[in-house]
């Protein structure tokens, strides 16, 4: 990275060096002439202030020997041996990333009388699980867990780490990136790596109004978490080449200052991540009599409603319904959004969808840029008739 260094020795007219930058980037505050948060890296005070007062420096970037990290590690994310979907979704696309740059496939493994279970990982072709299986590891801890993580990169140096966006995911891969001194960008939406083995991390940001590439080139390992049914998990194979590493670690390495008192398992409830047909109800949804119309469609194709943000800041819905960045990611066989601009907020939640239809009014709305299928026209007049005619054919 450049800066512009400034020779405060040289000023003596500080107010005409200030209107040099047109994006108001040079300031003087106590007899100190400084740059701030506006400077474009322009070069232009340096090009047009006097000789000597400003300087464009390239500061020296330590660079790491990226030969000596190599593989692409999963962990495995799980409660008490019942693995995260999400854990599959990855080894899939670790698989996928590391025949680019020939690379293992790692998992790691952290739990206690997980063994058996460990065994199955091997069915999706990973080349090696790294177990380590210990009593003081039966509840998700964040301390002892950081140190199975801490212990596992410093013996076997991964280039690549994919953490699930789980609760445990997002708790978890911060802490160890933060140890380590390493980037970490989270929910990433795509993944690539380059022969050099630098990882491509891209995710909307700003709102979701571009999309971030984010790399991590000089620091070991690369760390990115990604949400459930972003990708896909891979077919298991026959005949599995792959080993169990069991690992240990001391007593006092997993000591907690937290103790589990007890387990409260959540209430199951149908989940739109798990739905095969979802009917999405966009912001011309008003009132609740329009939504109970979109339920209905639901209903008669066996799927669930799900909803964009203005309806749950509105209250007619629930956030657990809500697709998008701050909502959740789906990827059913059928999808039909119903007055639903399209905003890449939501897009970047469902555009993995296998087939997506699209009822809006505006035919310029964004999300016929995606749709496979697309209607033009007022939705309080196609889904009606939509549901009128699935009526006739269950009558029949």
């Amino acid at each position: 990275m450049a800066k512009i260094v400034i020779n405060q020795d040289l000023i003596t007219n500080p107010d005409d060096l200030i209107k040099i930058c047109p994006f108001g980037a040079i300031e003087y505050d106590n007899n100190y002439l400084s740059i701030n948060a506006a400077c474009k890296m322009c070069n232009l005070c340096v090009k047009k202030g006097p000789e000597g007062i400003f300087t464009c420096v390239e500061e020296q970037v330590e660079q790491i020997d990226k030969s000596l990290w190599r593989g692409i590690t999963v962990y495995v994310d799980h409660t008490h041996g019942h693995i995260h979907p999400v854990t599959y979704e990855l080894i899939g696309k670790a698989k996928e990333l590391a025949a680019k740059i020939n690379h293992p496939v790692y998992c790691l493994f952290a739990g206690h009388k997980i063994t058996e279970t460990a065994h199955k990982l091997l069915a999706y072709g990973v080349d090696e699980v790294f177990l380590y299986d210990d009593s003081e590891l039966q509840d998700f801890r964040i301390e002892p867990y950081t140190a199975v993580f801490e212990d596992f990169i410093n013996n076997h140096k991964p280039s690549i780490i994919l953490v699930g966006s789980t609760n445990v995911g997002r708790s978890l891969a911060p802490r160890v990136a933060a140890r380590f001194g390493t980037g970490l960008t989270a929910d990433c939406t795509v993944l690539d790596v380059a022969e050099d083995t630098d990882l491509a991390q891209i995710r909307p940001a700003f709102g979701g109004n571009i999309m971030a590439h984010i790399y991590t080139p000089n620091h070991r390992p690369q760390f990115a978490t990604v949400r459930y049914k972003v990708f896909s998990a891979p077919e298991k194979i026959s005949q599995p080449t792959g080993k169990l590493t069991p690992c240990n670690l001391s007593a006092q390495a997993l000591q907690s200052r937290i103790t589990v008192l007890a387990l409260k398992n959540k209430e199951k409830v149908r989940s739109i991540e798990d739905a095969e047909v979802l009917i999405v109800a966009g912001k011309a949804i008003k009132n609740q009599k329009e939504l109970d119309m979109v339920t209905k469609l639901a209903d008669l194709l066996g799927g669930m409603v799900a909803v964009t943000r203005p309806l749950i800041e509105s209250g007619l819905a629930d956030a657990r319904l809500q697709i998008g960045l701050s909502g959740r990611t789906v990827k059913p066989k059928l999808l039909i959004t119903c007055g639903v601009s399209g905003a890449i907020q939501f897009v970047a939640g469902m555009d993995k969808a296998d087939v997506i239809v699209a009822i809006n009014k505006d035919e310029h709305a964004p999300i016929f840029n995606i749709a496979h299928y697309g209607i033009i026209g007022d939705i309080f007049e196609i889904i009606p008739q939509l549901t009128e005619n699935l009526e006739n054919i269950h009558q029949v």
